[in-house]
């Protein structure tokens, strides 16, 4: 189903590393042509550049972060995630396919996704990403339990797949329309086989897309002043 994309709240910029706090400001999607900048499996080594350069063009993003390997591992890169006030959420502790896998499972994996993130900024996320964009009605009625609503996407640029900067510029583009959510990743690959390319083409997507009216909120923003409800499906 298409996200509800209603009157909602777009930041003025926060200085970096500032306490959190609600963005203010308003802009209404209604009338505002609004994306919401997304990341995968966050955090990495090479998500302080990305922080670097959102916070240069003052842009806040939406990432769904990894428990395992990632958020335990950089948690000072999530505190400052947080601090300069992007929206951190989950796929999950491990990104293991939940269509694959038994409900406790699913369960287990969506709630210690939820608590690896909690356990560092003390909030816990309401959104989830599964992984691959798999889910089924076992998994959503597991999410409406849970509080959780489902997050997929509209414009994805298959960044794991190439490292041409260019491409995966030219793909997000493309494939953007108002009230959109675009996929890119954060990742570091040592094999150079996807992934590198991605964080250099951020400033020319930013930048393109604002030339064409284009104004960036979080995901939470985009459903406002709606609460996303647990279960439901968002792309």
């Amino acid at each position: 189903m298409t996200a509800a994309v209603l009157a909602l709240s777009l930041s003025v910029w926060a200085p970096a590393r500032a306490a959190a706090r609600p963005p203010g400001g308003s802009v209404d999607c209604r009338k505002a042509k609004c994306v919401a900048l997304t990341f995968d499996d966050s955090p990495s080594a090479r998500t302080p550049q990305l922080l670097d350069i959102l916070h240069r063009y003052r842009v806040h993003a939406t990432f769904f972060t990894l428990g395992k390997h990632h958020v335990v591992r950089y948690p000072g890169t999530v505190r400052r995630m947080a601090a300069e006030g992007h929206e951190l959420e989950t796929l999950t502790w491990s990104h293991r396919v939940l269509t694959g896998i038994s409900p406790a499972d699913v369960r287990r994996e969506i709630v210690q996704g939820r608590d690896a993130v909690a356990k560092v900024i003390g909030r816990r996320p309401v959104l989830l990403r599964p992984p691959q964009g798999r889910t089924d009605p076992a998994v959503t009625a597991i999410c409406r339990k849970l509080g959780t609503a489902q997050v997929l996407w509209s414009a994805s640029a298959s960044d794991y797949r190439t490292t041409d900067s260019a491409l995966i510029t030219t793909r997000i583009l493309d494939q953007t329309r108002p009230g959109g959510i675009i996929l890119l990743h954060d990742l570091v690959d040592p094999t150079n086989r996807g992934y590198n390319g991605t964080i250099p083409a951020v400033p020319g997507i930013i930048s393109a897309l604002r030339a064409r009216g284009y104004t960036f909120v979080t995901v939470t923003q985009l459903l406002a002043p709606a609460k996303p409800r647990p279960g439901a499906i968002y792309r």
